[in-house]
């Protein structure tokens, strides 16, 4: 069938004029002369068509890696992806045997069922690995829309072609054709692809590159013309090096596939079994295997690997079963002291996951880490720690608790907060969810105001300080998805709110508090409480899923996402609690415009009503984040510059974000600095409060794989008020 669609759109190629390009130069065999351009041009042209033209397939992926360390120091073992040393080797061997999944448009499955070799784990590159072997060569983007591909709709735009040879008979000529990046930039890749006269598909292609902090060469060899994996890759010989502060460690990885069932595009795609969701993806997914169950023996690849190791290969499990034998037998006793304090040096410099028998796992982010350093100018210096626990129970049910802890620098104030989750009915996403911890301190501007107002003679202001106070919060609540897309969550919110410094409500003169002056002093109080039920309802329409198991995961929609959210403060159930009503709406869309350029943009509006001895204006979509935030922040929901006073001094708002990104905006990438840069974005934040009519910042932003860094200036009241930055590590995120 997709033969006869070929031969349709092979005469409508060669009708439509073409116009020839500068730099063009002509390849001339057998007397004739052969453009690289126009073969390019139906190259390009069956791409969109080659790329989808696989539905669905199983296979079986075996993939052989090996390691050296070309130089190394002390730094090495700090960095958090690298797999364990040993002391003294220099070369690791690794295996691994996977079952891959595939159904279009973009959806992988691979489920590791045996692993071996002389390293403790496979070297995944920090689980960046795979993405070399996923790969849909006809694809607009490589690499899940990290790089270019020379095959995308404008790839002419920043790629040079030329024919490098050309070989065979006329009814199945292969062309050689070379393409180099126009401008140095980290989503650009050089290389060849060899390409089949007539079908104009790929035979096998080399690109090399830098993704974040490697570099590579990815060598893929295709199915050839009229097989049924014609369009997949068999094989995949993958070069790496890994180079950061002074160490040196190349990779080289071979992945073969084996095709067990492959389907192709047919009328019947898109339709699906009666009773089932189109937004239903579970047939692209499978429970992932537990990796504690897999086999770790080295006779169960003997007996199947499809590529024989090489000596060389097959001498460095030789040494390695050597050494650990030998290693035995020559065990010294332990210093329990020493092995006290490497583990702490662990600790203090190294992620880790701590496994714990029938009670769960605790992941930990390194004590010591500068990467959880951030920089904005509201903000000031910031820093964070994270913690995990997960337990799984039967029937998908999870258990999930994670302590963070924080510290500003700039204001000189240290944030703890605890979060649990509790998915008792993973199929219907319904779960209980318990936050506990101190949030920003709040401003409350409203009992100076009041203050202020009486008559100057009455309090000595020097001995009152109410305009900052610590908040101590916790809530709970209830999240249930009720159809697909459409959350209903069921909560309570409690605040207690304690003055940063205590105030003394000290008469100038006290007789004139007794002498007629009406002043209802309980209302200025010490600590303040708020006893809150929540109700938020949330609607994505069209919502993409899939079951893991009886767990549902959402992926995406191409529709945006409303949110209502409602609180009403009860007066009287916890001491000093007043009544109050808020109530936020938002609406946030997400728009992919292909080649790795998306739209995204954000409109907000909340007010308080009904308030009654509460003077703390505290919404919840419009908030200060008080710990590092880095490029995957709320895309655009963020003021960088505007004062934290603002957050709680108003009773209404309303804001509007709007935010581009794209690998080449601004910057044209020609220079060896520029090159670095990954990703640019256009910030427009907008913010209407009583008192702010508008509020205005316009900002950009440049991404790269170890830090992110943004420039942004605000005006007020259509009045210019200054320039700030934002500054994350992002190395190893």
């Amino acid at each position: 069938m997709y033969r006869l669609l070929i031969g349709v759109l092979l005469c409508f190629l060669w009708l439509v004029p073409r116009q020839a390009r500068a730099g063009d130069a002509p390849y001339v065999y057998q007397g004739h002369s052969i453009s690289a351009d126009s073969i390019m041009d139906k190259v390009i042209f069956f791409a969109p068509l080659y790329e989808s033209i696989v539905d669905a397939y199983k296979a079986e992926l075996y993939i052989k890696g090996r390691i050296n360390i070309r130089k190394q120091n002390k730094l090495l073992k700090f960095i958090p992806t690298m797999f364990r040393i040993r002391k003294g080797v220099k070369e690791y061997m690794m295996e691994t045997h996977n079952e891959l999944s595939f159904t279009a448009p973009n959806i992988y499955d691979q489920k590791v069922t045996a692993s071996a070799g002389t390293a403790n784990e496979l070297w995944d590159l920090d689980g960046q690995l795979p993405e070399y072997f996923h790969i849909n060569i006809y694809s607009s983007t490589i690499l899940y829309d990290k790089l270019l591909s020379p095959l995308a709709a404008n790839a002419q735009k920043y790629y040079d072609y030329r024919i490098d040879s050309v070989w065979g008979p006329s009814h199945n000529r292969q062309y050689k054709i070379r393409f180099l990046p126009r401008s140095k930039s980290f989503q650009l890749v050089g290389g060849y692809m060899v390409v089949s006269d007539n079908v104009w598909s790929i035979r096998e292609i080399r690109f090399s590159g830098r993704s974040e902090i490697l570099f590579f060469s990815n060598h893929v060899r295709m199915g050839e013309v009229g097989a049924p994996d014609e369009f997949l890759p068999l094989r995949s010989d993958f070069d790496v090096k890994f180079k950061l502060v002074g160490n040196v460690i190349d990779g080289t990885y071979t992945a073969m596939l084996t095709y067990k069932d492959i389907k192709q595009n047919d009328a019947s795609h898109g339709v699906h079994p009666s009773g089932k969701s189109k937004y239903d993806l579970s047939d692209s997914f499978t429970l992932r295997c537990d990796t504690n169950a897999y086999t770790h023996d080295i006779e169960y690849f003997d007996s199947f690997r499809p590529l024989p190791l090489t000596a060389h290969e097959d001498s460095l499990y030789w040494q390695y079963f050597l050494q650990n034998d030998t290693v035995k037998r020559r065990r010294k006793a332990k210093n329990k002291r020493l092995e006290f304090w490497g583990g702490v040096g662990d600790a203090l410099v190294s992620r880790y996951t701590v496994n714990l028998a029938k009670v769960g796992s605790v992941r930990c982010s390194p004590l010591i880490n500068p990467l959880a350093l951030s920089y904005s100018h509201s903000n000031g210096i910031s820093y964070r720690q994270d913690f995990r626990y997960n337990r799984l129970f039967p029937g998908d049910r999870l258990l999930y608790i994670a302590p963070r802890i924080g510290y500003n620098f700039t204001r000189k104030e240290f944030y703890w907060s605890v979060n649990a989750d509790f998915d008792y009915w993973p199929r219907k996403r319904a779960a209980l969810h318990v936050e506990l911890g101190n949030g920003n301190r709040i401003y409350s501007s409203d009992m100076l105001d009041e203050l202020k107002a009486m008559p100057d003679s009455i309090f000595d202001f020097d001995q009152i300080h109410l305009d900052y106070f610590k908040d101590l919060y916790f809530r709970l609540w209830h999240t249930w998805e009720i159809v697909n897309g459409l959350t209903l969550d069921l909560g309570l919110s409690i605040h207690r709110r304690t003055e940063v410094e205590r105030s003394n409500f000290v008469p100038v003169n006290p007789g004139e508090i007794n002498g007629g002056t009406d002043i209802d002093m309980s209302r200025y109080r010490h600590t303040y409480s708020s006893f809150a039920p929540r109700v938020r309802i949330s609607w994505t329409p069209g919502q993409y899923y899939y079951m893991n198991g009886d767990r549902k995961i959402n992926l995406y929609s191409k529709y945006p996402t409303l949110s209502v959210d409602w609180e009403r403060g009860i007066k009287g159930i916890l001491p000093g609690s007043g009544k109050y009503e808020r109530v936020e709406v938002d609406f946030q869309h997400n728009i992919p415009l292909g080649l790795m350029r998306d739209f995204y943009y954000r409109v907000g509006w909340g007010k308080f009503t009904n308030q009654e001895e509460l003077f703390f204006v505290d919404f919840a979509n419009f908030t200060r984040s008080n710990l590092p935030v880095g490029w995957n922040d709320e895309i655009g929901g963020v003021f960088q510059l505007l004062d934290g006073r603002w957050y709680n001094s108003s009773r209404e708002y309303f804001r509007a974000h709007a935010t581009y990104e794209a690998p080449f905006l601004l910057m044209r990438h020609l220079n060896k600095y520029t090159q670095y840069v990954l990703n640019e974005r256009l910030y427009f934040n907008a913010l209407l409060v009583p008192h702010l009519k508008p509020y205005i910042e316009l900002g950009y932003g440049i991404g790269t794989h170890i830090f992110d860094f943004g420039v942004f200036v605000s005006f007020a009241n259509w009045q210019y008020q200054e320039v700030g930055c934002k500054f994350t590590f992002e190395l190893f995120n």
